[in-house]
């Protein structure tokens, strides 16, 4: 089994609470983040994942038991204003538009990629579905 990111974020991000906490009173409870975004500083995203190799009937290839995501988003001040938490689940889920449109606001863009590229590990954990397809 391979865990990788923060354990038990869905129970870790319980504790985080919007308005009342700043981005070092997150930091504390979870740590840095996984990932943060590269135009505002203000966009922090937390994964955990979970995979263990499956039984015989899959080959042998990885199984997805967790994948978990944690949107924050804070204001010029580092105070916490937005709270989403996805799991696998509702990664897959998730909707995103194909269209391209010539005005792109950075951050919307920035979490759909992030959790679109999440949700395709979901789908093939080991990234070799393109080659036997």
């Amino acid at each position: 089994m391979k865990h990788h990111g923060i354990h038990f974020l869905d129970e870790k991000q319980k504790k985080l609470k919007i308005s009342e906490m700043n981005s070092n009173d997150v930091k504390k409870i979870l740590g840095p983040p996984s990932i943060t975004n590269t135009f505002d500083d203000d966009i922090w995203i937390y994964i955990e994942r979970k995979t263990t190799v499956s039984k015989l009937k899959n080959f042998g290839r990885r199984e997805v038991l967790l994948n978990n995501a944690l949107v924050l988003e804070f204001d010029r001040r580092g105070l916490l204003v937005k709270k989403d938490f996805y799991n696998k689940d509702q990664m897959n889920e998730l909707k995103i538009d194909e269209n391209e449109t010539l005005v792109i606001n950075k951050k919307d863009t920035f979490i759909k990629s992030a959790l679109s590229s999440l949700r395709q590990k979901i789908n093939d954990p080991l990234g070799k579905r393109s080659i036997i397809d």
